[in-house]
């Protein structure tokens, strides 16, 4: 039987910051539309995604 690996928990390297950028940005609204969908359910959870967005979006102004 031959060894093998797990790969859980691996984490693949952002290599240009373009690349970061366009990441960042996809999280950002992400979290922005998750904050939207529960505004009328669930307060503290709508304000955990848009604070997730508010720091997500200094360090895309950072770049």
């Amino acid at each position: 039987m031959n060894n093998q690996y797990c790969k859980v928990g691996t984490v693949t390297p952002i290599t240009g910051l373009s690349q970061a950028a366009s990441v960042l940005e996809v999280m950002h609204n992400n979290f922005i539309e998750k904050a939207a969908s529960v505004s009328g359910k669930d307060s503290q959870l709508g304000d955990f995604f848009r604070n997730k967005a508010q720091s997500i979006k200094k360090v895309l102004e950072s770049l």
